[in-house]
């Protein structure tokens, strides 16, 4: 099962839809806590939407419960908190969600994991992303 990421942050509108085409991408799924920020641009959820279907025949889908909460988010964003800090209380939301459980495996078939995040270093595309891979069996993970 192939899996993707992909932030959208220092992405022109042409080069992300292009990569998520390249890729073969069948789904979006959108990872972030709040998808309507005005700081989005093309991201959006209401253009993302538009975007994908017109541009690339790509599904969306949104998955809040694959963001952190607000207070994990704000401690690490607002706060300047500590990488290391955040990625544990992270994986202990998700271990705490059992998201391995909950979320039906073929829609991660040729998805793309989306949030803001340019880079997969410090992000919870890629925690979510390794997650899935150490509980689920044959996932690749690519980043685009």
């Amino acid at each position: 099962m192939k899996l993707y990421t992909i932030g959208f942050t220092k992405k022109t509108a042409e080069n992300f839809f292009n990569r998520l085409k390249k890729a073969g991408v069948k789904r979006l799924i959108d990872i972030r806590l709040n998808n309507k920020s005005q700081l989005a641009g093309f991201a959006k959820k209401e253009d993302l939407i538009y975007f994908l279907k017109a541009l690339c025949d790509i599904d969306y889908v949104h998955k809040p419960e694959l963001a952190p909460t607000k207070a994990i988010l704000d401690e690490y964003k607002k706060n300047k908190g500590d990488w290391s800090v955040y990625e544990e209380q992270f994986l202990a939301l998700m271990q705490k969600r059992k998201i391995e459980e909950k979320c039906e495996q073929d829609i991660f078939h040729e998805a793309c994991l989306l949030c803001s995040e340019d880079t997969p270093g410090q992000c919870h595309r890629r925690l979510v992303a390794e997650y899935l891979s150490q509980n689920w069996e044959n996932l690749e993970i690519k980043h685009l």
